[in-house]
Formats: C-alpha cells, structure tokens, sequence
C-alpha cells in the first residue's frame, strides 16, 4: 500500500484491526487495504499460578486490551498525522480452550481457568470414552464436566460459558458467539453440520440429568459461526471497553472471535487440505487440514476444524520455549555480570545459531522442558530437567541443540502418528518465537518432523495479523467465495518465504535424541513425584 494513501484510508475507516490474545503478549495490529500492516501495539503480561489454577485477572485482560490498542493509536497518530476514530471491521482472538463461566448477572463464577491447567484428567477420559472422541485436558467441555465431577458450588449458577476471545467479544458487542476453529476446541464439532455435534449434546445432557443439573448444554454454550459470517458489531459501551478516550465510534462490525490455533492456520495460508503448520512459541503444536477423517481414535491427536470449519488434526504439547527462554536469561545474567553489553535479540540468536555446531544427536544430554504437566507423555505436572552422563560431550552447542530438541520432544511423539495414518502433507509452515532466529528453528523443526519447513516473512506477524485477515475476509469476499480462495489470491499472492529439507543428519541425530528422551521419561515421573 502507498504511503501517501495510508492516511486517506485511515480516516474513511478502510482499515482493518485484529487483537489476538496470546499467552505471553496481547498484540493489536492495523492492516490497509492490501492486508499488510501498517500499526501495531502490545502488552506484556504472564499468567498466574493462584491455589494450583493458571489463571489471568479480569483486571489485566481488560488493562492489557486498552494498553495495546492505545499504542497502536499512538503509533497511527505518529507515523501518519491522523487519529484513529473508526475502522472497516474488527477481530478478536486468544488462547483457545480454558474455562470462563458466568452466572445470569453476568458474573465470572470461577477465575478464568486457562489451557495450561492439567487438572481435568478423570473428566477428560471419561468423556473421551463417552464420546468415542478424543478429549484433552485443556477442553472447555473437561474443565466443566471436571467441575461437576468436583461437585463445585458454582455448576447449578452457571448461564453462559465461554472461552477469553468469546468473552472479550461478548462484552464489545453483546453476541454470544463463537468461530467454529475456537468453539471445535470448546466441544466436538460436526463438520456436515458446521455445529457442536448433536448426537455428543445429547449424551452429555444425560449426564447432566443424572447429577441433577438445572440447565442443558446447548443453552450455555455460545452459538458456532464460520469464517465470512457478520458476528455483531461494537457497541457504545465496547467502543469505552476498548478505547476510554473515547475517540473509537461505535456500529464496527466484528467477525466471529476465534482461537490461536485458527488464526495461525489463516496467517500461514494453511487452510486447505494437505497443508499444515506448526506453531511453536510457549506452547508447541502442529495441524494439517485432512483429506479424510482418522482411521480411530487417538488420545494424542485433537480433532479441531479450520475457520471454515474443515477437519484438522491437532498435536498439541504444553511446554514448548519457556524452559529455553529461562536458560537465555540465566547467560543474559552472566553477561551483564560481566559488564558485557549485549541485547536480549542478539543473544538468543547467538545461542539458537550455535546449536548448529553441536553433534547430530546433542552429545549424548538430555533435557525436559515440562515447566507445566504434559498430556502427550501423561505426567500431570512439570519439573524442568537437565540431565547427562560423565560420557556426555557437554559443550555450550550441545547444550543449546538438545534445549532445542527438547521443546520439540512431546510433540515428535504425537507426530509419528501422521505417520502411521499415511497422512498426506504438501506444506508445513512455521511461525512463532522458535522460528525468529533465520533458519536455526527450520533446521531443527525439519529434523524432527522429517519435512520441508517453510516461513513465510510474513509468519511473524502471528494470530493478530491472522484475526485482522478474517476480519477483512467477512467484509470483502466475494459471494461463494471460499476462505483458502481468498487467502491465496488476495493476501498471499507473491508472498516471499524460505524453505529448509531436512538434513539426513540432523534426522539421524534427532532420531537418536528421541530414544534417549522417551527412556528417560522414567526420569521427570520420578522428579514430579518427588519435588
């Protein structure tokens, strides 16, 4: 888009505003008419460990909302000399999954109890069962039924149950909706139907009946909408929410608010079927759009659908960087304790970078990652481990290669089952924080999966970017105009990216690690045990 015209659009509201909700970073992105973007403002924020939940304050949701937006204003009245008042449409994105119940008063009954929780164990495999359907812990329908399980106080009071992107559209437009890729991670979807599926309702609600509970599921669930639907608009009282100043008018129109894992699928083009990505920052996960459903069921392997509503299977692990990102910061530490002057960019680059150097395999360490539990491996707690042998060949490239493969070891697991099921994969695209070093995070995720990995320049621009590209989907498609259609001719047409193969060697080496980490997984069950 050309400069000279960005301040026109700007203020005849041809923009576009996407907020996505991450786990580390609320992040506010404007786009122009070309869907690239022009502004953009974040918050910092970390969630909470309060009486065993990960939880986040209302307080800071609302805080971290307005802070970002308000840097993006700040941002657009700098660069471009005009105030920001109104936009073409907006879209909202978070966490997916997780647990926000509130009463008919509209009061939250519980804190927000977030994806990281591993606390739903007995609820998860009792539905699964239930379902014939694979549950993880993480899902909205766990947490409740958990809750009940429970006997909390608070079940028979609940009037509306939701997920952070549902709830902060809510409260900006007053619809109790959800996307269909956010809601399929809220309960099973039916992909002929494009809704929870009814048949999984029903069983549920017996179960509701039997533990004497005074509403029906389909009554507190938010309504399922696919990618290009009108999900509401911003109300006087959501143009305050967002903006205080006062400046924001309100009659926006919002898409449906959607999941990260859904918005990562749109700002990778990865929509279609065969194609995939994989998300890899504090959390790690891999989806492909399937040609056809799985063969069976499989604990490890979510099934959740695309923002249009296609079928994607899921491998979902909780821990990805966090434990590596704590290492950074202990040699950030020793640096400064040096009186070395170095930013924290150029560290993490140097230390991913020198992974490379390392041997194939990581010189016989070992590591666990598990700062929270982990499903794919069944231990329902985290305990960060370092571990080698006096043979071990401990070197700082070593050392950096298998924290590397570490992050990635819970997912190779459920990765193999790809594998077994002969699934079909043209296009796996990367994003997220691993990736930010050129090449070190392709390179390491292409040993691990055995496939060519791509990234996209634009990748880095994450799920906000993602949420903006549905927004302008919803006002711009043509009738019948198919989301992954619109993604590759309008939006990603002539996009520049890289793609590394997998190196033999680093497969080799990769290969070897695994077997080393799922021996030594008697190892983290016996720290969680007793630490």
């Amino acid at each position: 888009m050309n400069q000279n015209d960005i301040p026109q659009a700007i203020k005849n509201g041809k923009t576009i505003l996407g907020i996505e909700f991450g786990s580390t970073r609320i992040k506010a992105v404007l786009i122009g008419e070309d869907h690239t973007p022009i502004a953009s403002g974040s918050y910092a924020w970390e969630n909470q460990y309060e009486n065993g939940i990960w939880t986040y304050s209302l307080e800071d949701i609302w805080t971290g909302l307005q802070e970002s937006y308000r840097q993006l204003t700040n941002e657009v009245l700098k660069n471009y000399n005009v105030p920001l008042q109104t936009v073409g449409a907006i879209g909202f994105s978070g966490m997916m999954h997780g647990y926000m119940p509130f009463d008919q008063g509209e009061n939250l009954l519980v804190p927000f109890r977030t994806w990281r929780n591993t606390i739903t164990g007995q609820a998860a495999q009792e539905l699964t069962e239930l379902f014939q359907f694979n549950i993880p812990q993480r899902w909205s329908i766990a947490h409740l039924h958990q809750a009940i399980l429970n006997q909390e106080s608070h079940i028979n009071d609940i009037g509306y149950l939701t997920t952070l992107a549902g709830y902060v559209h809510w409260k900006l437009t007053g619809q109790k909706v959800l996307g269909i890729g956010e809601a399929s991670g809220v309960f099973p979807i039916d992909s002929r139907t494009n809704d929870y599926d009814a048949g999984k309702i029903k069983l549920f609600n017996e179960r509701l009946a039997a533990e004497n509970v005074s509403w029906k599921l389909q009554d507190i669930l938010p309504k399922v909408l696919v990618a290009g639907d009108a999900a509401g608009i911003l109300t006087e009282e959501g143009a305050k929410l967002l903006d205080p100043t006062g400046q924001l008018q309100a009659g926006i129109p919002l898409c449906p608010p959607e999941g990260d894992a859904g918005t990562g699928m749109v700002a990778t083009n990865s929509v279609g079927e065969r194609t995939g990505n994989v998300s890899a920052g504090t959390s790690v996960f891999a989806m492909i759009v399937l040609e056809q459903p799985l063969s069976k069921l499989y604990p490890e392997i979510d099934m959740v659908t695309t923002p249009a509503g296609k079928p994607v299977a899921m491998v979902h692990s909780n821990n990805c960087t966090s434990d590596l990102n704590a290492w950074v910061e202990l040699f950030q530490e020793f640096t400064q304790a040096l009186g070395v002057e170095m930013s924290e960019s150029r560290l993490f680059e140097m230390l991913y970078t020198k992974a490379l150097a390392g041997d194939a395999d990581g010189g016989g360490l070992l590591a666990y990652n598990y700062l929270s539990g982990e499903h794919i491996t069944h231990l329902e707690a985290g305990r960060p481990l370092f571990v080698r042998t006096p043979e071990s060949r401990f070197t700082l490239a070593n050392f950096m290669r298998v924290h590397l493969f570490a992050a990635l070891g819970a997912l190779k697991i459920g990765l193999h089952i790809f594998e077994q099921e002969q699934v079909k994969i043209d296009q796996i695209l990367g994003h997220g924080g691993f990736f930010k070093t050129p090449e070190v995070g392709q390179k390491i995720m292409a040993a691990a999966m055995n496939v060519p990995i791509s990234v996209m320049k634009s990748a880095g621009e994450g799920g906000a970017w993602g949420i903006a590209l549905l927004a302008a989907y919803m006002l711009h498609k043509s009738p019948n105009e198919p989301l992954e259609t619109y993604l590759s001719n309008k939006v990603f047409a002539g996009e520049q990216g890289t793609t590394i193969a997998p190196d033999p060697a680093d497969v080799d080496g990769f290969t070897a690690f695994m077997e080393r980490y799922k021996k030594g997984l008697i190892i983290e069950r016996a720290a969680v045990d007793v630490l």
